[in-house]
């Protein structure tokens, strides 16, 4: 089916325009999920890495749904709209997807100069999505963001405190990406045997 995919992948962009972004994912590969891209929303190239909702998605398995229609901005602070339509083989099992990233930035701006001649107040923040080619950029926006959640700093912490983190990570679908292991060590200044044991722990709990 992905190969099929492709001619949508630019027929699309050459519809929608400079500020339209198609990405087909391979979720079989998801250190390198990008196989077909179109528009340069993303600046990513075939053979780069999902984004951390891609992540989130993925960690979801079969009961994952399609993501529509939601918000984000880009670190560099442009505002995206964007969907994630799953792509399933016959046995309603999710290997991929089709994404669509669009630029509205100046829309938004626009909007932004007619609120304020009428007065009204402005919505609340986005969250910000990091788009790379190398998944380990999005395993440590990942690891960011929990850190910023949880309010304290992820090296050395307790191990109840690690366990946390660990499960969280786990949650997000993290440790399928081949290099997680490490990054995460690096980060929680402990050693990969750790974080696998660590997560071990976890899994046992969950599963309990």
């Amino acid at each position: 089916m992905l190969d099929t995919l492709r001619p949508v992948v630019e027929g699309l962009v050459a519809t929608f325009g400079p500020n339209c972004e198609i990405v087909l994912h391979d979720y079989r590969r998801p250190d390198a999920s990008v196989v077909a891209i179109a528009g340069t929303v993303t600046s990513r190239r075939v053979g780069g890495a999902m984004s951390e909702i891609g992540l989130d998605l993925l960690a979801q398995g079969d009961t994952a749904e399609d993501k529509l229609n939601y918000i984000t901005r880009t670190a560099d602070g442009r505002t995206i709209k964007s969907s994630t339509i799953l792509l399933r083989d016959d046995t309603d099992h999710v290997f991929g997807a089709l994404c669509v990233n669009l630029d509205i930035t100046e829309l938004r701006l626009a909007v932004k100069s007619m609120r304020d001649l009428i007065g009204e107040p402005e919505p609340a923040a986005m969250p910000t999505t990091l788009f790379s080619d190398d998944i380990q950029d999005v395993l440590v926006a990942i690891i960011g963001q929990e850190e910023e959640r949880l309010g304290r700093p992820l090296a050395h912490d307790t191990r109840q405190g690690r366990l946390e983190v660990i499960k969280a990570l786990d949650s997000r679908g993290i440790f399928q990406m081949p290099r997680a292991a490490n990054v995460v060590a690096e980060h929680l200044g402990v050693s990969r045997a750790t974080v696998y044991a660590d997560l071990n722990t976890v899994r046992g709990v969950r599963a309990g």
